[in-house]
C-alpha cells in the first residue's frame, strides 16, 4: 500500500476576507466615507433611532437641510477607523423615548456589522455605541395654526 501526502489547508475568516480585498489582480481599498455612510444608513434603519450625531452635529444638519440642493449627510454622528481588512465604527445618536437603550445598541451593532461586512468585505472588530439625548413626542414642533385671511 502506498501513503498518499494530502495536505488539508484550512482557511481562517480572516484570510478569506484578506483574498477577497488582496488578490493577484489587484488591491481594493476602501475609503473611511464608504464605510461611514454604509454604517450611518444601517444605524439610521433600526427602529428607535431618533437621529444620527450629537447637538451640534445635528445643529449643523438641520442648516444643512435648509440649503436648496444640499444632500442629507449620512455620516452625520458616525465616526470610522478603516485598516487593509478591519473597521471600526463609533456612533453618537439620540434614541426614541421608551425604547429599551440596550436592544437598540444591540440592533444597531447586528445591522451595522452585517451591512458594513456584506457591501465592503471588511471585518468589523467593533460597534461603539454613545446614546446623547432621548427624543420625547412632545419636543416635534407642532404645526402652526392656520391663519385668517385678511382680505376676503
Amino acid at each position: 500500500m502506498t501513503e498518499s501526502s494530502a495536505k488539508t489547508v484550512t482557511t481562517s475568516p480572516v484570510a478569506s476576507r484578506q483574498s477577497a480585498l488582496v488578490t493577484p489582480e489587484g488591491t481594493t481599498t476602501i475609503a473611511d466615507t464608504v464605510v461611514s455612510k454604509i454604517a450611518g444608513i444601517a444605524a439610521s434603519e433600526v427602529s428607535g433611532v431618533h437621529a444620527l450625531g450629537g447637538g451640534a452635529a445635528r445643529a449643523m444638519g438641520t442648516l444643512r437641510e435648509r440649503i436648496p440642493g444640499a444632500r442629507t449627510n449620512h455620516s452625520q454622528g458616525v465616526s470610522v477607523e478603516v485598516g487593509e481588512t478591519e473597521a471600526a465604527v463609533d456612533l453618537d445618536l439620540v434614541a426614541e423615548y421608551g425604547v429599551s437603550i440596550t436592544d437598540l445598541a444591540n440592533g444597531i451593532r447586528r445591522n451595522v456589522i452585517s451591512a458594513v461586512e456584506r457591501m465592503t468585505g471588511l471585518h468589523v472588530v467593533e460597534v461603539n455605541v454613545a446614546v446623547n439625548d432621548v427624543h420625547l413626542p412632545q419636543d416635534d414642533p407642532q404645526p402652526a395654526p392656520p391663519q385668517e385671511q385678511r382680505v376676503q
